[in-house]
């Protein structure tokens, strides 16, 4: 039977939007939002996605006070009605596309409510298209935009209000779509068996707002430092004058160099120093330091999360809160065998010795091998 949205031109394939043109499990599209202030004191990221092929659709919803990251986890059964993004009592609603969002959470009984608008403060940008292959098999082949920009309302965490205002509270988000791990657990077949002992997996994903433009800086390398993925960009607005030159709005930053700093016997980011160059081939040098973070395996639904997975069927109308101690020692010992996102501060200086400060997401994993870091295998740490 057709959907609702079957009545649009807009199809892609000679199928019903019902159904992706891809019959992988791993079919996925949703969205990663976060917000924060400026002090990084307080940091909540949440995301809602659907799962054509499982039947699935959740949201959660995670904030980092102190050392405690409080969690809302949703999930349900997809509906044909792909226009509404809504499971439970969270919900999505976009104003403007590409520009103004309301993003909803009405789960006070569980402790954590929010209703934020966001605005975008520059245009949002296609990132380079992102294949991952263990083997011969891809893991993760998917296609995602990013924007940044600032938010307005309330959000409110077991009966404490927090007041939200663009002058204050930034962040940045993101919509993918494609294949990538969901769901329950695929076998791990002969890659877990015959993993090569220099095998590493090294990430860094930066989209960052300034005064005048914003940057999206994204580097994957394996083990070996080989850099499988490079995407390195300035945003300039629409009415700047780069762009009243007859320039695109879209500067490619070249083949970035990380310097990263770790906290002493750990792989914890406190910042990295990154080093580009313009289009006109002079050096761009950003120096980015972390203001706090949320580890995303811990109430968010990524990698290892021991309390729910993106794409789980979790049966009808679930929903869950989960607290999780920042302290713990087993929660800080498995910190580092996932992605975790920082709230990044940032001063960017030109050639010419001019500078502006800048916030958005810091985003960085490594885990095994990775050896321009001297990590050697996975119980590596920096000195």
């Amino acid at each position: 039977m057709p959907i609702p949205l079957d009545e649009y031109p807009i199809h892609q394939t000679p199928l019903s939007l019902q159904f992706p043109a891809s019959s992988d499990r791993n079919f996925y599209d949703r969205c990663y939002i976060n917000a924060h202030d400026k002090t990084g004191e307080i940091f909540l990221i949440t995301g809602f996605g659907i799962y054509p092929n499982l039947g699935v659709v959740d949201a959660y919803a995670c904030v980092r006070i102190g050392d405690t990251q409080h969690a809302v986890q949703f999930s349900d059964a997809l509906t044909d009605d792909r226009m509404k993004q809504q499971v439970g009592s969270y919900r999505i609603e976009v104003i403007e596309p590409l520009q103004t969002l309301r993003v909803v959470c009405e789960a006070d009984d569980l402790g954590i409510g929010f209703d934020l608008t966001w605005t975008g403060a520059f245009p949002a940008v296609q990132e380079q298209p992102h294949l991952w292959r263990t083997g011969n098999k891809a893991i993760l082949d998917a296609c995602r935009f990013a924007q940044t920009g600032n938010w307005a309302g309330e959000l409110r965490v077991d009966g404490t209000t927090y007041e939200v205002t663009p002058d204050v509270w930034c962040g940045t988000r993101d919509r993918s779509w494609g294949i990538r791990p969901v769901g329950e657990p695929e076998p791990a077949g002969r890659g877990a068996a015959e993993t090569a002992p220099d095998w590493g997996f090294w990430w860094t994903y930066i989209p960052m707002q300034f005064d005048d433009y914003a940057v999206v800086i994204i580097a994957q390398e394996d083990g070996q430092g080989h850099r499988t993925l490079n995407d390195a960009v300035r945003v300039w607005p629409e009415d700047s004058e780069r762009v009243k030159a007859g320039r695109n709005n879209v500067e490619l930053l070249g083949w970035p160099r990380f310097d990263y700093h770790y906290t002493s016997g750990t792989r914890v980011p406190t910042g990295v120093t990154i080093t580009c160059h313009g289009d006109d081939g002079e050096p761009f040098v950003i120096e980015v330091d972390s203001k706090g973070y949320v580890v995303l395996a811990q109430g968010c639904g990524y990698g290892s999360d021991p309390s729910w997975g993106h794409g789980q069927w979790k049966g009808r109308e679930w929903s869950q809160r989960v607290d999780v101690d920042m302290t713990d020692p087993g929660v800080v010992a498995m910190a580092t065998f996932g992605v975790i996102d920082h709230v990044g501060h940032a001063v960017a200086t030109e050639a010419d010795g001019s500078s502006q400060e800048g916030w958005g997401l810091f985003e960085h994993a490594t885990f095994g091998a990775h050896s321009p870091s001297g990590f050697t295998d996975f119980g590596s740490v920096a000195p």
